[in-house]
């Protein structure tokens, strides 16, 4: 028997990424395509759901094209999605309207609206009321109601897309069990949708979508998307996975007490633990099924974690980044250079990293703050303040699972993204949170977690949790140095104070007029 492919496609917020992987992981051939955002008005993100369609399609064929394989050896595909985001179709799987985003905000008066069931619901969902599939499926039934009459099933772009592929009809449009913690309905412990929160906010639940397990064969590549893409027709289609849950499975993260790190546009922690633990009393930690079934996941972010360093970059070392970009250097590489030199604690300086808002709990007013710097702070001290800012975040969010989960341990953290680059970032991490950094031979982990829960769909991996922890191959590992970490302790407690009590302050700032004109 010859070689056998599978073929992973991740579409996310900024584009779509494909990529085919033989059965022991090894990657063929990749391709990636951005995707569109329009914001038509201030607060609204939009994307197209056929763009979305199409970039899939074309990445696809150019992996299949690039790799050379007898597409008769890819024995199955699926797909992964950002999860927090909606869309709507018709009965003939036509959208609607435009994919609501989760970096669209219009939905922030029904937050409010779920918010006064905040313990209800995310004791049953697993995540509070957020800029998610609940208050945004309020604002479309309340906002725009005629919109709302002609939509017969809401999806995840994942769903979309691979529905399409398979030429579903509307009635079996779905959604995977890792993606429901989203969608503010769900009781997910038992993997359907809750009467009781449906009808508590008068929410028709027959146009939700099935739901079903990421390793679901949903169906089976149509005539039509074989052509477009260069696959054969007839392969089957699995379900698939949010994108967290792809990417956790990819990076290995399958065991209680395995963390992952994210360290992009937005700076993502998350832990696998063994049972179901809503964060009901903090709900800054949402709880979500992992695509290993009866493993659950707690997931955290910072909206804008990695992006407070390319604003950092633009706003305060512009002349720096010419001198690196002149000199073939990067700026990242450079900055780190100059923080490295800066002692542990940036001389007291703390950085609040909630630039635009905070999602969990949702406090859309929060906003960013240096405190404690004095004179004698320089650029490089205020830098590294933004680096350990997110290392006590990341801290927080420890915590708050070591509080639900006695006795669970985070002995090392699997961390891809750009922020993995950074040895200084990944140091501080270890020494903040007493656990190893560990590099992953490969940095796509999105796309091989959807590729291995293709091929667990279709039998090749009967052990799928044991397949993915053998793919993740460690590169590199940073250890906690004891004495730092002892050190670090004090800030964490000092950040997570700051964050309480200047809380009513920045509220009270929101409601400031910001112009002149303004004031009445």
């Amino acid at each position: 028997m010859g070689k056998v492919y599978l073929v992973g496609c991740d579409l996310g917020t900024m584009g779509a990424k494909a990529a085919i992987y033989d059965t022991e992981g090894h990657l063929i051939a990749d391709a990636y395509e951005e995707t569109p955002i329009r914001y038509p008005k201030a607060g609204w993100a939009e994307q197209d759901l056929d763009e979305i369609y199409g970039c899939a399609v074309r990445t696809i064929a150019r992996c299949v094209e690039k790799s050379g394989i007898n597409t008769a050896d890819v024995a199955a595909l699926a797909f992964s999605s950002q999860m927090s985001g909606i869309g709507m179709i018709d009965r003939n799987w036509r959208p609607v309207a435009h994919f609501d985003s989760w970096l669209d905000t219009r939905c922030e008066p029904y937050i409010q609206v779920m918010s006064e069931h905040a313990r209800e619901i995310t004791a049953l969902n697993g995540c509070p009321p957020t800029y998610a599939h609940g208050p945004k499926i309020l604002w479309w039934k309340h906002e725009e109601p005629e919109a709302y009459r002609a939509i017969h099933k809401f999806v995840v772009p994942s769903g979309y897309v691979a529905g399409r592929f398979a030429g579903l009809p509307a009635d079996e449009a779905f959604i995977d069990d890792t993606v429901i913690h989203f969608s503010g309905f769900a009781d997910l412990q038992n993997r359907r949708w809750s009467d009781d929160l449906l009808n508590l906010y008068g929410v028709d639940g027959a146009k939700l979508p099935r739901i079903v397990r990421p390793t679901d064969i949903i169906g089976r590549l149509t005539a039509e998307a074989a052509r477009a893409t260069g696959l054969r027709e007839g392969t089957p289609i699995a379900a698939g996975a949010g994108d967290q849950a792809a990417g956790s499975l990819g990076a290995g993260v399958v065991d209680p007490g395995d963390a992952f790190d994210s360290a992009g546009t937005a700076a993502c922690f998350s832990i696998c633990v063994g049972d179901f633990k809503p964060d009901v009393e903090n709900q800054m930690v949402l709880c979500a099924r992992t695509a290993i079934d009866g493993r659950y996941y707690a997931l955290s972010f910072i909206q804008g974690g990695g992006l407070n360093l390319r604003w950092f970059r633009d706003e305060f070392a512009a002349e720096e980044k010419a001198r690196c970009e002149a000199a073939g250097e990067s700026i990242y590489a450079y900055l780190d250079r100059l923080a490295s030199e800066v002692p542990a604690g940036a001389g007291g300086a703390i950085f609040l990293p909630h630039v635009q808002g905070r999602v969990l709990p949702p406090t859309p007013y929060l906003r960013g703050a240096w405190v404690g710097f004095t004179w004698h702070h320089n650029k490089a001290a205020l830098f590294r303040a933004i680096l350990e800012a997110v290392a006590f975040e990341y801290a927080s969010y420890l915590r708050i699972e070591q509080d639900l989960v006695p006795g669970l341990t985070c002995r090392e953290v699997n961390v891809i993204g750009g922020g993995a680059n950074s040895e200084l970032w990944c140091q501080i991490k270890a020494d903040v949170l007493g656990a190893d950094y560990c590099k992953l031979q490969w940095a796509d982990v999105g796309t091989l977690g959807c590729a291995l829960v293709a091929g667990a769909a279709v039998g090749i991996y009967s052990d799928l949790a044991a397949v993915a922890k053998r793919m993740a191959t460690t590169t590199e590992r940073i250890r906690p140095r004891p004495e730092y970490h002892a050190f670090y302790q004090p800030y964490v407690r000092a950040y997570g104070r700051l964050l309480r009590e200047l809380n009513p302050l920045f509220a009270e700032l929101a409601a400031l007029p910001r112009e002149l004109s303004e004031v009445k």
